[in-house]
């Protein structure tokens, strides 16, 4: 964590001298927290998904700002997520959401950490901890309607249960699954998935918390809210394909400055392979940023584009490991030191998560989680830097 030169500086003093970085806005998040409320409506937790670094984000200045925001919980995959949240100081209910050794047990008591519970032998090892402890262990079972992936079909799940249940120390808190096609065109196989998870439910009547709807769940069926929604992507401001939703706002602006401008000739090819050749004189900018840093290899033979002065320009060649070169010939004034946005505004345009991940064939999610800790991340309200990480 870097502090600042002045306890509030604004955005433009902070980058002024670095070559690249990520921008999160946290009035942004604040914004999106409310918006998610009202389309989600009164009674239903937010349960607010910060794995994998926050998708990306940053997870030291996202999860703080969600609690402040008022989420009603944070979830992640694995145990060392859950404790590095308990390490920035977090109090809210935080719930992994992956697997777990029985080895875990001892810290997730100690931290109040709500585990999925997939086996006896974890329901075992978390009893004894807790009891060792003096406190409850809370979990939540997972049943596998049709995803296959993570958790236990319905008749472990409801035997799992009732096992856990004997458990001294141990609270069967909240049954939860995961839609295979939430953001699909046809989500159809959702409504199979509920008849299977409420068959599982009436056979456990006791467990009080239920949740299965993801962003585009969530946004798209209500019948799917239950007790409690987990929001990662629609709370950093990027609706699922597929889904309706309020007015979000997204947090995450990827911006750098131009390392290098450079004129080529006809023919003259850049980058690896030179892949790609001027087809008449041409200015080359240099943007020090590359696939080390999450940015797709692809782009700069697939469609990819950034801002510059507000002029979209193509990227040129292959992206290398920590830089990739556009055309901005478009741009007469561009020069060394210039801002480049790859993700964000610009003189009113607009470059989205979406739109980088539609031109690298993939989803927004590999687009922003990936981005890697050599950016800095900087979060701002109302313009001001409040913390780089």
């Amino acid at each position: 964590m870097q502090p600042s030169s002045t306890p509030h500086p604004t955005l433009a003093e902070a980058t002024r001298a670095r070559n690249a970085w990520i921008e999160v806005d946290l009035d942004a998040i604040e914004a999106n927290v409310r918006a998610l409320r009202g389309w989600i409506g009164p009674g239903v937790e937010l349960i607010a998904v910060v794995k994998a670094n926050a998708y990306g984000h940053g997870v030291e200045g996202v999860a703080p700002a969600l609690e402040r925001a008022g989420v009603d919980r944070l979830a992640v995959v694995w145990m060392p997520e859950a404790l590095g949240l308990r390490a920035l100081g977090l109090t809210l209910p935080v719930l992994v959401l992956g697997h777990a050794f029985p080895e875990d047990a001892p810290a997730a008591v100690e931290a109040s950490i709500t585990m999925t519970c997939h086996s006896r032998e974890l329901g075992r090892a978390l009893s004894l901890a807790a009891v060792a402890a003096g406190k409850t262990a809370t979990v939540h079972v997972k049943v596998d309607t049709g995803l296959h992936r993570f958790g236990v079909a319905p008749d472990e799940a409801v035997a799992l249960a009732e096992f856990l249940r004997t458990l001294p120390g141990v609270e069967v808190e909240g049954l939860w699954t995961h839609m295979a096609n939430a953001d699909e065109a046809d989500d159809s196989f959702s409504s199979r998935q509920r008849a299977v998870f409420e068959a599982t439910v009436k056979r456990l009547p006791w467990v009080p918390y239920r949740h299965t709807a993801n962003s585009a769940t969530a946004l798209r069926r209500g019948e799917l809210r239950y007790e409690g929604v987990r929001s990662g992507l629609a709370l950093r401001g990027v609706l699922p394909p597929n889904s309706p939703g309020p007015d979000l706002q997204p947090i995450l602006a990827l911006k750098a400055r131009l390392a290098r401008v450079h004129a080529i000739e006809p023919g003259e090819g850049v980058s690896y392979g030179l892949a790609w050749k001027a087809g008449a004189a041409s200015r080359i900018g240099l943007v020090p940023v590359g696939y080390a840093d999450g940015w797709k290899r692809q782009l700069g033979t697939a469609g990819g584009r950034v801002l510059v002065a507000g002029v979209p320009c193509p990227m040129v060649g292959r992206a290398a490991m920590d830089q990739f070169m556009v055309d901005v010939t478009a741009v007469p004034t561009a020069a060394e030191g210039d801002e480049v946005v790859l993700i964000g505004d610009q003189g009113g345009e607009r470059i989205t998560a979406d739109e980088v991940a539609a031109h690298a064939g993939t989803i927004s999610w590999d687009v922003v989680a990936p981005l890697g800790a050599r950016l800095p991340r900087l979060f701002h309200r109302g313009g001001l830097v409040e913390l780089v990480i």
